[in-house]
């Protein structure tokens, strides 16, 4: 179980189609645990509600931290092995609908041919974005969730296996539709990316904090339906840098090309950081 959100993490998740048990671990882990909470139930029901109460919430704590423990090596595994074959990778993370895979088309679209980009497509059910990915002249791996509504560095691992790495420069994750769950799971990138759009509404940076605090970049996209909607831009990003000072915000459109050049130049500033560093 998903202690963030609640999602299932035992749920059928597939890799191009084919099924995947990227938890086996953990789910031993799991069954070990909840037979001890039987055995906490039966010795200790005599002491109320309350202490059975608090046993479990520090049960939870304790699972969670052992989840996300695991997963933290995992990723990091993952980033020294993306390192070692010089590949940059992001971890996009948004709402659904804001516009995550038709930036990335417009970005392999106008940039791809002069850096191979690989993407690994993160949804609960279809392939329908990886398609759109290929179509634009990338590779693409889709996972498929089921019930779980954020990737993590399990998945990923699964995932790197089908991609062809001697090929790919940059790596991007594109992750489940959701502000609050991914942030918690590192997949071993190298930048976090935040991306809202303008009919979110210019308060989505303060009604999601998490988000903004572990991002290093925030696109706000669909700039060009601005005059359309009752958004202050200006305002929307003071926002986010009053949660996030040191975050960089781009301004952009996937359906116009507003921005766009400008967030290629500052991310190939990162890359060409990251290979004098590696």
């Amino acid at each position: 179980m998903c202690l963030e959100c609640g999602c299932s993490e035992t749920g059928e998740v597939t890799i191009d189609g084919q099924k995947i048990d990227p938890h086996q671990h953990d789910h031993d882990h799991h069954d070990h645990d909840h037979h001890d909470h039987d055995h906490h139930d039966h010795d200790h029901h005599h002491h109320g509600h309350s202490h059975h109460t608090e046993i479990k919430a520090g049960r939870e704590i304790t699972i969670q931290r052992d989840i996300l423990s695991k997963n933290n090596a995992l990723a990091q595994h993952i980033r020294e092995h993306l390192q070692s074959k010089k590949i940059f990778s992001m971890n996009w993370i948004s709402a659904p609908g804001s516009g995550k895979t038709a930036l990335l088309e417009r970005l392999i679209q106008d940039y791809g041919r002069e850096l191979p980009i690989s993407v690994i497509e993160g949804d609960q059910q279809t392939d329908n974005d990886a398609q759109r990915i290929i179509r634009a002249g990338a590779k693409a791996v889709q996972i498929n969730t089921g019930a779980a509504c954020h990737l993590d560095a399990g998945m990923i691992h699964h995932a790197l296996h089908r991609i062809d790495l001697q090929q790919t420069r940059l790596l991007v994750i594109e992750n489940v539709g959701n502000m609050v769950c991914p942030t918690a799971y590192d997949l071993g990138e190298d930048l976090k990316v935040a991306i809202i759009s303008a009919p979110e509404g210019e308060d989505k940076p303060v009604k999601y904090p998490d988000l903004l605090i572990t991002a290093n970049v925030l696109l706000i996209n669909k700039i060009d339906l601005i005059p359309y909607l009752d958004f202050n831009l200006q305002n929307c990003m003071e926002l986010a840098k009053k949660v996030n000072p040191l975050i960089e915000i781009f301004p952009v459109s996937a359906k116009t090309g507003e921005g766009i050049p400008a967030f290629h130049d500052w991310f190939m500033d990162q890359i060409n950081h990251f290979k004098k560093s590696v």
